[in-house]
């Protein structure tokens, strides 16, 4: 099997959060390096390194990058109106000249749903509807609003035609099947095990030919990713990223190690190739802010995960 895929990297907050200097020199690194696309995820109500926000702080990177793609892991839909999300994606894709991925997500946070009063029960069902009136948008097609059905245009309207590459962020089996209703990509949990995304993405496109749709190419996984020859620091790693796990996204009897690839050379290429020869990877999205991990460490392992990749 072809081993060619595309490699991506996530960004991480100094420790003032997110200042547009250090965050665009993050990009402009990962462009100089020669990453395809640089993202970010969407998160509310943490402390400095949460991210309401996306789509604004990759405006900012835009500005300073000409090459590199930029994506979202997770623009949630159901939180947002969808003609504002549709015109504010467009100006992205407009200010990147057509660099925008769109990762868009239900969220699975309950105090955000509570915060926007968004019933979680009806997250699934407002994600497909939004998506439909977006969709729509993009396509130029007038959207009826207010109580007199009046059509309203878009505009801007994205610069790649119809609109930026989708990819579903979905956890869980009625995700996957709507997802796959969809015809669109599926990005997956960043700490699933392996063995349950490879159950995953068999479920995923049976899905798609039950739906009557076409195979899709694109299957991206974002990982957790670090490269060292220190054992002693990657067992540290190891266990700061246990403590990391969220509650509600713990699964017994699974350990960091069935979802983080933390090791020295030869193991992360051996695991490297058994993702990509099980899943079909296309890309490879590689978290980055480690816990305890210096800019300057982080940096060494991306250049030496380059350098696996490139030898594959």
């Amino acid at each position: 099997m072809a081993r060619d895929i595309e490699l991506a990297v996530t960004a991480w907050p100094s420790a003032h959060g997110w200042r547009a200097d250090a965050l665009c020199r993050q990009a402009e690194t990962a462009q100089a390096m020669g990453f395809h696309s640089f993202w970010l995820p969407e998160n509310h109500f943490g402390d400095h390194r949460s991210i309401p926000s996306p789509l604004t702080l990759l405006a900012a990177v835009a500005a300073r990058t000409d090459r590199i793609r930029l994506g979202t892991t997770s623009y949630l839909l159901p939180i947002r109106h969808p003609l504002l999300a549709a015109e504010e994606v467009a100006v992205l894709d407009q200010l990147s000249n057509g660099r925008l991925i769109l990762g868009v997500g239900r969220g699975i946070q309950g105090a955000v749903f509570e915060a926007f009063n968004v019933p979680p029960g009806d997250k699934r069902k407002l994600f497909q509807a939004n998506l439909a009136v977006m969709l729509a948008a993009w396509r130029g097609e007038p959207i009826l609003q207010g109580a007199d059905g009046k059509p309203v245009l878009l505009g801007p309207l994205p610069v790649q035609r119809p609109h930026p590459p989708l990819w579903v962020a979905a956890f869980g089996p009625l995700a996957l099947k709507q997802v796959a209703s969809l015809g669109l990509p599926y990005l997956a949990s960043p700490i699933e095990p392996l063995d349950v995304l490879e159950k995953n993405y068999h479920s995923y496109r049976q899905a798609l030919r039950e739906a009557g749709q076409p195979a899709v190419s694109t299957t991206p996984v974002m990982r957790t990713v670090f490269v060292t020859d220190n054992n002693g620091l990657a067992g540290e790693l190891r266990s700061r990223l246990e403590r990391q796990v969220p509650a509600a996204m713990k699964t017994d009897g699974v350990a960091v190690e069935d979802w983080g690839i933390i090791g020295d050379r030869h193991y992360v290429r051996d695991r490297l190739c058994e993702y990509i020869d099980r899943l079909a990877i296309s890309h490879m999205i590689v978290r980055g802010g480690l816990p305890g991990v210096d800019d300057a460490l982080q940096l060494q392992s991306h250049e030496a995960l380059i350098s696996i990749i490139s030898g594959l």
